[in-house]
């Protein structure tokens, strides 16, 4: 598709604004896990196809549609699946529903993903949220020309993941006794995953979990103002860490066995924000 820049942000925006809808939370629902729509009885549901401008998703376990909730007097955008840089996505193609959303009238933005985990204290279906990344995919959506209506030419990334929203989420789950973890999430270019070897570099830098996605997001959407929490479902422990090989079908498999414990705590996120 090529660059996206403000016109087709804007585009975008002026097709959105027919639904008379203005969301004030959105969440990026990561692979296998866009089944938690089904948690909403009445919701309308729009195709990425059918809206100008969004870049379209190739990957299984990512359908590709906007869902409009209104829940307990707030108004929610679900964006079921995302695009990748691996897929030969512009970055941003790959942050674009995310500033669409920011300028649309978010505030609050909920990213999640699956994730193999480095850390050897998490297990599979483990959900863990995201304290700080590392952007070791050797890009950034930010690069070029700064979009100053979008924000500042050098944006601060000192609380990326919102210090404020984590401890409201970890202080609720702790109350209804849900486990939720914190770790590091480093952010790679894939496709393929990791060797061994990187996994004990990204262990070394300080990495708890590793994957392909939420790190250009997260930027984007802290360009923009907006605050942001990541939840990562380990799906799978990363190479080198047991003697077994890795395949999406694993992830999108261990994924939906996560999904009620994910549920719960997005969930909470969302009534709590």
């Amino acid at each position: 598709m090529g660059i996206l820049g403000h016109k087709q942000i804007t585009e975008t925006l002026e097709h959105l604004k027919k639904q008379k809808f203005i969301p004030n939370i959105a969440v990026v629902l990561g692979s296998g896990l866009g089944d938690f729509v089904q948690n909403f009885k009445s919701h309308q549901s729009i195709p990425y196809s059918e809206i100008p401008n969004f870049p379209q998703t190739s990957v299984q376990g990512h359908e590709g549609t906007l869902h409009l909730v209104e829940w307990e007097n707030k108004k929610i955008a679900l964006l079921q699946g995302r695009v990748h840089a691996y897929e030969g996505n512009d970055l941003s193609e790959v942050v674009f529903p995310v500033r669409v959303m920011g300028a649309w009238g978010v505030k609050n933005l909920i990213l999640t993903n699956a994730s193999g985990g480095i850390n050897t204290q998490y297990k599979p279906a483990d959900i863990v949220m995201i304290s700080d990344h590392l952007n070791l995919s050797g890009n950034n959506p930010l690069i070029g020309e700064n979009i100053s209506e979008l924000g500042p030419r050098f944006p601060d990334m000192s609380d990326a993941y919102s210090t404020e929203l984590r401890k409201i989420i970890l202080k609720a789950c702790k109350e209804e006794g849900i486990s939720l973890q914190t770790g590091v999430y480093a952010g790679l270019m894939g496709p393929c995953y990791e060797t061994p070897a990187e996994i004990k570099m990204l262990r070394t830098l300080g990495a708890d979990m590793v994957g392909m996605s939420t790190v250009s997001e997260a930027i984007a959407a802290n360009h923009m103002g907006i605050k942001v929490i990541g939840l990562s479902c380990i799906t799978n422990m990363a190479a080198g860490i047991l003697n077994q090989k890795l395949s999406h079908e694993e992830v999108k498999e261990t994924a939906l066995k996560a999904m009620q414990n994910f549920s719960n705590i997005l969930m909470i996120a969302l009534k709590k924000i």
